[in-house]
């Protein structure tokens, strides 16, 4: 048996799994429409390469992925493109996204594809570029693309190589019976992961000891593997990334880092299955197994859903009551949202719909004042001040909230479940990070703003230092010039002959000298009295036209409005004066 750590604070609400588990993975039937969100996951969303009315098959890309940290998205069934619209998306508010309807066909034909069963024998860039093509994103919490994770483009080697088995929410069983169904794929895909990675020296799965028949399912494949079950006592929240490294190698994971700055990854079971179908089968990741669940239901089952498909065709095959349960929640109790339309669609986070009863989840109670209890420092798996988070969230105290630690809150429930008060803490927790990162994203858009104020200031700045030294050196040469004109000229009357000049002679100066050039160089540009008499000829030929021209306009503007009249008039007098000053310029230069 491995060794295992335990982590601070957790709580234990009842389970409620078995109910999902007494059959084995079902199949429903393909949907009349699939919508897929081209955002379903974290970084920027895909880009639409089809047009309405084309016809696509069974796993085609239908969006590219746009940048970095972005995945493409593929059509999970054949069939046509009927929109390409925003539509609600699985959000706790309801918001629209961008999203591609496809309308199918009940074929169900797929592509061409193919995958690579030798894949020891391929390069780590290669296989993590089939997992970027096959739109895998994480399918356990935030969907972070596994490309990026799995990259390996790192400042140190990766060692250690997690596989979260815990599925800690209450209801979920997604992941146990997956593993039940498809453990020795599941296996596959942990050899893929360990071929990518270089072969870590530790390789694990992290699996709670609730789930005793997905234990048993992995030990044969896993025997002379190097990979180690790790079975430890149930509590939740024991899947949290940080919790589950903690868990399982004792090391605490440091705020703002990620685990692969320790020379670590974590990946969920779901993920590990959709990268063997990658790899070896070829198939991008269409779709997933979703528990549905709740007393609201007849049927409670784990299904192999497509992505895209409805909520609500889940629930009607699930024979859902609406009078029974009062919500439909996407997730668990713990960390799921209530969804504001059975509409929108399963997206490849989707683990889990819960429809439960009123009596199964009642409503939300008031909240009633703080008593200061410190029930939920205790739950708290992360050791945080709960309490001090509430005051500083409600009071918009953002320096405090960062001060204690606000973004390591995994957001996990579990000290709004103790509250005595009924007061919900993590919704106060969730607002307040979307403040701060606002205020962030705004600080910075002023920061680049003030930025490129200062650099147009400081360039104006700079071009006016540049004239006002080009003025001064200027100045400076001018005064030069006449210091050295009036040095000339004190020396010249200095070494003149005391006796007195001949009769007639003209002194020698050299301002005199100066001032005879500068007249001869402007009676050098004078024109003759005939280049001046044919220029003046030109001009009087030139104004006696353009008179003609304005007189003409004026006679056919006689039936005109009177403001257009006086312009004309205005403008034949004007060139009429322009004509005579030009005719006595040239009878003056006759005379």
């Amino acid at each position: 048996m491995s060794r295992t750590w335990v982590t601070p604070g957790g709580v234990h609400p009842p389970e409620n799994k078995h109910q999902s588990v007494t059959q084995p993975i079902g199949q429903l039937p393909i949907p009349e429409k699939l919508i897929i969100p081209l955002s379903q996951h974290i970084g920027a969303p895909a880009t639409p390469c089809v047009e309405i009315g084309q016809q696509v098959l069974k796993g085609q890309v239908i969006a590219e992925a746009t940048g970095m940290v972005s995945i493409p998205m593929h059509a999970p069934s054949s069939g046509t493109i009927s929109a390409i619209e925003h539509r609600p998306i699985a959000h706790a508010s309801g918001m629209l996204a961008p999203c591609i309807e496809i309308t199918t066909d009940g074929a169900d034909t797929w592509i061409e594809h193919q995958g690579i069963s030798d894949y020891e024998h391929i390069s780590p860039r290669k296989l993590i570029e089939m997992v970027g093509n096959a739109g895998i994103s994480g399918m356990g919490g935030a969907g972070f693309p596994s490309a990026v994770k799995l990259n390996p483009g790192r400042q140190r080697p990766i060692d250690t190589l997690i596989v979260n088995a815990t599925e800690c929410e209450p209801y979920i069983t997604a992941d146990d019976s997956a593993i039940r169904e498809r453990a020795g794929e599941i296996v596959e895909g942990i050899k893929i992961l360990s071929a990518i990675l270089d072969h870590p020296h530790h390789i694990m799965i992290g699996i709670e000891d609730n789930k005793p028949e997905a234990i048993e399912a992995l030990a044969p494949h896993v025997e002379g593997t190097g990979i180690s079950v790790v079975v430890f006592p149930t509590k939740y929240p024991s899947g949290g990334e940080k919790q589950l490294i903690y868990i399982l190698t004792g090391k605490e994971l440091p705020a703002g880092k990620l685990p692969a700055d320790e020379g670590m990854v974590c990946i969920n079971i779901g993920t590990t299955y959709a990268i063997k179908r990658a790899i070896i089968d070829g198939e991008p990741l269409i779709s997933r197994v979703t528990t549905v669940t709740g007393d609201a239901v007849g049927i409670q089952r784990n299904y192999d859903t497509l992505i895209g498909t409805p909520v609500s065709h889940l629930l009607s095959h699930n024979q859902f009551d609406e009078q029974a349960g009062g919500r439909v929640v996407m997730g668990g109790p713990m960390m799921g949202f209530t969804l504001p339309s059975a509409d929108v669609p399963i997206v490849k986070t989707t683990n889990c719909i819960l429809a439960p009863s009123y009596s199964e989840i009642p409503d939300d109670e008031p909240a009633q004042p703080c008593i200061r209890c410190g029930m939920c420092a205790e739950a708290c798996p992360v050791s945080l001040l709960p309490q001090q988070l509430f005051w500083y969230a409600q009071a918009q105290e953002h320096d405090r909230l960062e001060a204690h630690n606000l973004f390591d809150c995994i957001e996990c429930g579990a000290c709004s479940y103790v509250c005595p008060s009924n007061i919900p803490l993590v919704q106060y927790y969730r607002a307040a990070k979307g403040e701060i990162r606002q205020a962030r994203e705004e600080k910075v858009k002023s920061d680049h703003a003030r930025e490129r104020f200062e650099f147009h200031k400081e360039r104006i700045e700079q071009a006016e230092r540049e004239k006002e030294a080009k003025r001064v050196a200027r100045r400076e040469a001018t005064q030069q010039a006449k210091a050295d004109h009036l040095a000339a000229t004190a020396n010249g009357a200095t070494n003149a002959p005391a006796t007195a000049a001949p009769s007639g002679a003209v002194p020698s100066s050299s301002a005199a000298d100066i001032i005879a050039a500068a007249q001869a160089r402007a009676a050098a540009k004078q024109a003759s009295p005939e280049d001046q008499r044919a220029k003046l000829e030109r001009t009087i030929a030139s104004a006696e036209q353009r008179l003609k021209v304005a007189e003409e306009k004026l006679a056919e503007a006689i039936n005109s409005d009177t403001g257009k009249q006086d312009k004309l008039s205005a403008a034949v007098e004007n060139t009429r004066q322009k004509l005579e000053q030009s005719k006595s310029k040239l009878a003056e230069l006759t005379e």
